[in-house]
């Protein structure tokens, strides 16, 4: 790792180094949006339950209701929309997937249109509930300032992708999540140690616990995150002359389904919520406080089992057994002791389910885990998603450093070869 940083800022690397301060520039000025409140609005200070994980994304621009308030939830809420209706739902957007980088392109833009449907629907509906007394003038402005804010966002996280390193938008709700960690930590000592509800020895090792069990959770995510299960492939077109058929491996993630199911989860069971908090019936606002918000135990229930069934939905979903058995075979590949086919197919889909169960229970345990500190020291509903936020953190970090890793070792080679001429 020190060596590929060494070999960062070496002379050879100068367009690299532009680009990684190209893409801290972008996140600088992303922060920065953040801290602007539209000026006709009003800072929220209420709980937001469910809604804490897309100001969490946002970097706190939802709570502050700045221009940059939405960030790129509505465009997440978009491309889970658009995977879904590749699973031949509708043929249309199936037929676009198997056509490769057209289709791609296709499918991106389909769902950069509906992001910005979905900003302006969710705009209008946070004003409508957080903004009591706003006149009609002021809810389009404010609605149409924070699509705005979501357009910029895309288009800023396009020119990170093609400008800088990593992935823009991944690095954009990375930043939000970054930005946002220092104040729940504020927010978490304040609650057990200076607020008066525990004495201050009691308050104090309960917040070191609470910093001891972040700490394990990033150690967990980053061992899960670079798991993976080796499945040997040998190609019986491919050999060498030491050991006959060449033997090669099929990596399959421990947790390929990545925080995709959680946030799944949380935007199902944010729903309800927002639905009552739109009708303002009394009655319902108390049943789902009671029996669906994360906080109840039968809600907390409910968030287990979705984030399992997602995790289940989204792996098959993205890693396709009948697909990867017909590539090895196309290739001349195929699994020792298993047959090419049907078989190999079975066998590929055990081992994803496997996998999926265990990296499932890992999301239960990292989502789940502050939800029930801070259900039994009291703390506020903008602390138990601090797990999910470290999933997509390290997951991003990870991705980001890969990609500078390999651009590193990219620019190394072809120093290499042009020194040898």
């Amino acid at each position: 790792m020190f060596a590929g940083l060494k070999q960062l800022f070496s002379p050879s690397n100068k367009d690299l180094r532009k680009r990684i301060y190209f893409t801290l520039m972008c996140l600088g000025l992303f922060c920065l949006g953040t801290t602007i409140t539209i000026p006709w609005a009003s800072a929220l200070y209420q709980e937001l339950g469910f809604l804490e994980i897309f100001n969490l994304m946002s970097g706190g621009g939802l709570r502050s209701f700045s221009i940059f308030a939405l960030g790129v939830s509505p465009y997440i809420t978009a491309s889970i929309i658009t995977q879904l209706l590749q699973m031949d739902i509708i043929p249309y957007f199936k037929e676009l997937k198997e056509e490769g980088y057209t289709g791609r392109q296709k499918i991106n833009r389909i769902t950069r249109y509906l992001g910005i449907i979905f900003a302006f629907i969710q705009g209008y509906i946070l004003t409508i509930v957080y903004m009591k007394g706003m006149s009609s003038l002021d809810i389009l402005k404010t609605t149409v300032v924070m699509t705005a804010g979501t357009c910029f966002l895309l288009w800023l996280g396009d020119q990170v992708t093609t400008k800088g390193i990593g992935n823009g938008i991944s690095l954009l709700i990375m930043a939000g999540i970054i930005q946002s960690m220092p104040s729940m930590f504020v927010t978490t000592f304040q609650s057990l140690v200076t607020s008066g509800s525990y004495s201050t020895v009691v308050g104090s090792l309960l917040f070191a616990l609470f910093v001891m069990v972040y700490i394990l959770i990033i150690l967990g995510v980053v061992f899960i995150q670079l798991a993976e299960r080796r499945v040997p492939i040998q190609y019986s077109n491919r050999t060498n002359s030491a050991y006959g058929a060449q033997t090669s491996y099929l990596p399959i993630k421990l947790n390929p389904a990545g925080v995709m199911p959680v946030i799944f989860a949380q935007t199902l069971l944010a729903i309800p919520t927002t639905i009552v908090a739109l009708v303002g019936n009394d009655a319902a606002k108390n049943f789902v406080n009671n029996y669906i918000t994360y906080t109840s135990p039968t809600g907390f229930i409910l968030y287990v089992i979705l984030i399992l069934f997602f995790g289940y939905f989204y792996t098959f979903m993205e890693m396709n057994p009948e697909e990867m058995s017909k590539n090895l075979n196309k290739n001349g590949g195929y699994i020792p002791g298993v047959r090419p086919g049907a078989d190999t197919t079975d066998y590929i889909s055990k081992v994803i389910g496997r996998l999926t169960i265990v990296g499932s229970i890992f999301l239960v345990i990292i989502a789940g885990l502050p939800i029930i500190f801070s259900k039994f020291s009291g703390l506020p509903s903008s602390v138990t998603i601090g797990g999910t936020g470290l999933l997509i953190v390290v997951g991003v970090a990870i991705e980001t450093y890969k990609q500078l890793e390999s651009s590193l070792v990219s620019r190394s080679y072809r120093e290499g070869r042009r020194h040898r001429r």
